[in-house]
């Protein structure tokens, strides 16, 4: 009887362990199942999977109107005279604006190596670039049959003068077409931060006083406009009032720089004056009595650039040096 009642005990225990093993794989496979499951599923994954996605050629429409297919990762890229705005945002140009005289020197250093393109952009230079992308600014670059040849060579997109002749648009512009919208407005709050501080500094120190921006050549004087160029950065970014012969002067066109006669410099009323020239040029300007007979000079107040400088360019690089070449001038 006992030997019955052990076989019975063994049989129940034998049993349980069974039903134990059993539960135990049961919830085991339930995990693993749940497990691959979140492994597999969209939600789980990271979010640097998501950034390493590869980005998608895009449409835009740009100044002119036009369709323009932007490329997913353009490489060699063209933006005449809009090199400032690339190189913001961190962007190399496979080609760089240059004239007879010379290029963008205050660029110098972030475009060393980088071969130039005639700034008439000449369709057979740029086609020897083998661009997959063309930033095109003004209109009339493209004017008549030339955005029709460009768009052969490589998808273009051109800006506008609206848009061109206002350098913050500009950046925002060209920050959308690469997908560095968030770096462009970074680089505005930065540069508007400097300027605040440059014209609070020039307050403080010399209270409310005028200045011009004279760009002398060999054969005319012209001042720079008093919305356009580094006459935006001296009148409406750090502060400076704009004298009256600049008023009259900048109402007369839409150029960055305008030309001034003998006759209105001697009624610049101007507290500084900086002097934007070449070697050697401007000398019988600087001899005239006209020109001694203006205040800021007869003050000496008028300090001098050579035109290699961001003078007489725009951007964020641009104006962030003319603003460093004001402060070192004016707070002596």
């Amino acid at each position: 009887m006992k030997q019955r009642k052990g076989k019975k005990f063994a049989g129940i225990l034998v049993s349980l362990i069974s039903m134990t093993l059993i539960i135990s794989a049961c919830g085991s496979n339930k995990a693993g199942d749940t497990a691959a499951q979140t492994s597999t599923s969209p939600r789980a994954s990271s979010p640097a999977a998501s950034a390493a996605a590869p980005k998608a050629a895009k449409t835009m429409t740009d100044g002119l109107g036009n369709k323009v297919t932007i490329p997913a990762n353009p490489q060699r890229i063209i933006g005449s005279y809009l090199e400032d705005h690339l190189i913001t945002l961190g962007i190399k140009p496979v080609a760089q604006w240059a004239v007879a005289n010379g290029i963008q020197e205050y660029l110098k250093d972030s475009l060393n190596g980088i071969p130039t393109l005639p700034s008439e952009l000449p369709f057979e230079a740029v086609t020897g670039f083998n661009p997959d992308l063309l930033i095109i600014g003004g209109t009339s670059a493209v004017s008549g049959e030339k955005y029709a040849q460009y768009s052969k060579i490589a998808p273009t997109f051109v800006l506008g003068d609206e848009i061109n002749n206002n350098w913050r648009q500009a950046l925002l512009k060209i920050g959308e077409v690469f997908d560095k919208s968030k770096e462009a407005q970074q680089a505005l709050n930065v540069y508007d931060a400097k300027a605040k501080e440059a014209k609070e500094k020039l307050e403080k120190a010399n209270g409310s006083q005028s200045a011009a921006a004279l760009w002398v050549t060999a054969k005319a004087v012209y001042v720079v406009s008093e919305s356009l160029s580094s006459g935006a950065v001296l009148y409406q970014d750090i502060g400076f009032k704009v004298p009256n012969v600049v008023k009259q002067i900048s109402s007369t066109g839409t150029a960055n720089w305008r030309a001034i006669s003998m006759e209105a410099l001697a009624q610049l009323d101007a507290d500084h004056i900086f002097l934007i020239r070449g070697k050697g040029e401007g000398e019988q300007l600087l001899n005239d009595p006209v020109w001694k007979s203006i205040p800021a000079v007869k003050n000496g107040h008028v300090y001098e650039f050579d035109k290699s400088h961001s003078w007489l360019y725009s951007g964020a690089i641009a104006n962030s040096k003319i603003i460093d070449d004001v402060l070192k001038s004016v707070l002596k």
